[in-house]
């Protein structure tokens, strides 16, 4: 799914993803596991920690109905100024993993023409990751490895994902 946005003196949204994990040094994560190690230590990044009453089994099936429904898109963005014009396309990417221990959310972002300043994983940068692990039959544990601020749209999608208070997408536009 593309989406189009077109707005006049918006910042470089490709910076966002630079500022967001600034503090993890030059070299961005290139896994989903450096990207939790990466996220306590960097100024802007955050680690929630919530308990919902969902077997993990269920937050599973929702996670992999919900992730490619609602982040598996694409955004063009057009911004122009008297003195700037800029194009590019912004693309998400999630993944889920389920093993027997936990469900894993990858959320992806990659962003055409705009310069990266060190080596991106396949799939664009790390953007946002949540873990799910059972506590009691009917209890999980969603450990949310995300951005600090500037995200709550997406945060707020998955965290009602995960508790099954709210199965609506996020409108990344808003990003």
């Amino acid at each position: 799914m593309t989406y189009r946005l077109a707005t006049k003196g918006l910042l470089a949204a490709g910076l966002s993803v630079a500022i967001t994990l600034a503090g993890c040094a030059v070299n961005m994560p290139q896994t989903a596991d450096e990207f939790r190690q990466a996220v306590p230590g960097s100024f802007s990044g955050k680690v929630e920690t919530f308990e919902t009453q969902r077997s993990v089994k269920d937050i599973a099936r929702t996670f992999r109905k919900k992730a490619p429904e609602c982040l598996q898109v694409a955004i063009e963005t057009t911004s122009q100024t008297s003195g700037s014009y800029q194009h590019y396309i912004t693309t998400y990417k999630p993944t889920v993993v389920v093993s027997s221990g936990k469900v894993e959310l990858h959320v992806q972002r990659h962003m055409d023409n705009v310069v990266n300043i060190s080596p991106e994983p396949a799939g664009g940068y790390f953007l946002l990751v949540a873990d799910a692990y059972p506590v009691a039959k009917k209890t999980t544990r969603v450990d949310l490895y995300r951005p600090a601020m500037g995200f709550d749209i997406l945060t707020k999608a998955i965290k009602g994902w995960a508790t099954g208070e709210s199965l609506g997408c996020p409108d990344l536009t808003k990003i």
